[in-house]
């Protein structure tokens, strides 16, 4: 079988990991998988065109609507992937909700990270139900052995002599969604309190434009430094040398990196909104947080109580092997393919 694999390739991003991790999976029993970003594609006729000139037998997306709204004009079989702002944010909007409606008629099978987003799904399409699969996303760390710990806090900007910082890591692409600027009044008024907190917010710049606001904010923060983006066995290697690793997203279907960081044994201080929840039980492999100065109290409970943190990173790191093994979610996704021939 060729399959044409379409999602939103942005390098260090999370739909790219997965995206890659799963193409893998396909071509290791024998299929083509071939990999393009949906934005390359304009329009569902270039895209339906790109499909027939080269041949592709079946495609799989991730995103209900991005990859979606490509396949309009396509008549090969195909699965989609829920990302996570397909359901939570794309669905409120009517166009997008009847364009998403018939896709998921025409999709042979559907696939969800996590339980919350197949109930919201099934509201809107009931008729769905039935094909939609809850597959949790499989967790790979590789952190880079030669990283450097010392120096990437000095060229972030972060110079310490005596005392060791606590390192706050908050990975993520620099757009809205991800609202990277919610923690960062917050925590530059505990820094100047507390010195030897800090943030770095480390990604690439998904949105140009709201990364110039981004960049103008840290500018005037205290204690919180921007990062760009970098190698994934870096970022993995930061993210095991830091004190915590922080999501602030609006909407999540389920956060990578939140699962890179159990496997690391690092632990996690998340928004407390439905797709960390998935992941997230509070005080047991994680901590949530609803606004930003229970982050801040979380923060110095996770510095003053060791015993909490030890905890956590155990149980998150049981958790992770339990319920997100790669190998399951490659029979899974063996399974589900083979229905496209």
């Amino acid at each position: 079988m060729k399959l044409l694999f379409l999602a939103s390739l942005t390098p260090w991003t999370g739909n790219r990991t997965t995206a890659r991790r799963i193409s893998e999976y396909i071509e290791s029993s024998g299929h083509v998988c071939i990999l393009e970003d949906i934005g390359d594609f304009t329009s569902s006729s270039e895209a339906a065109d790109f499909i027939s000139e080269k041949q592709f037998d079946a495609v799989l997306i991730i995103h209900l609507y991005k990859g979606g709204r490509l396949l309009l004009d396509s008549d090969v079989p195909y699965g989609v992937i829920f990302g996570g702002t397909d359901i939570n944010e794309d669905i409120k909007d009517a166009k997008k909700h009847e364009v998403m409606g018939i896709i998921l008629q025409r999709a042979r099978f559907l696939v969800s990270f996590t339980e919350q987003l197949k109930k919201t799904a099934e509201v809107h399409w009931p008729f769905a139900g039935s094909k939609i699969h809850i597959q949790p996303q499989g967790v790979v760390t590789k952190p880079c052995a030669k990283f450097n710990w010392r120096e990437f806090l000095q060229n972030s900007g972060i110079h310490f002599e005596s005392i060791e910082p606590y390192i706050f890591l908050l990975v993520c692409g620099l757009r809205r969604v991800k609202d990277p600027l919610y923690l960062v009044d917050a925590f530059s008024a505990w820094h100047k309190k507390e010195p030897c907190s800090n943030l770095i917010i480390i990604g690439p710049e998904v949105d140009p434009v709201f990364a110039q606001q981004v960049k103008a904010k840290v500018k005037g923060a205290h204690g919180v430094y921007l990062v760009s983006e970098k190698p994934q066995e870096e970022l993995h290697a930061a993210m095991r040398a830091s004190f915590a690793v922080v999501n602030s997203s609006i909407s999540e279907g389920m956060s990578s990196t939140i699962l890179e960081a159990m496997d690391l044994k690092v632990p996690v201080l998340a928004r407390n909104i439905p797709g960390n929840r998935a992941v997230v039980k509070h005080e047991h492999t994680g901590l949530l947080y609803l606004h930003p100065q229970e982050f801040v109290e979380l923060s110095k409970r996770l510095i003053s109580e060791t015993g909490l943190k030890e905890s956590i990173v155990t149980k998150a790191k049981e958790y992770v092997a339990k319920h997100h093994s790669r190998n399951t979610e490659k029979e899974t996704y063996l399974e589900l393919t083979a229905n496209l021939l």
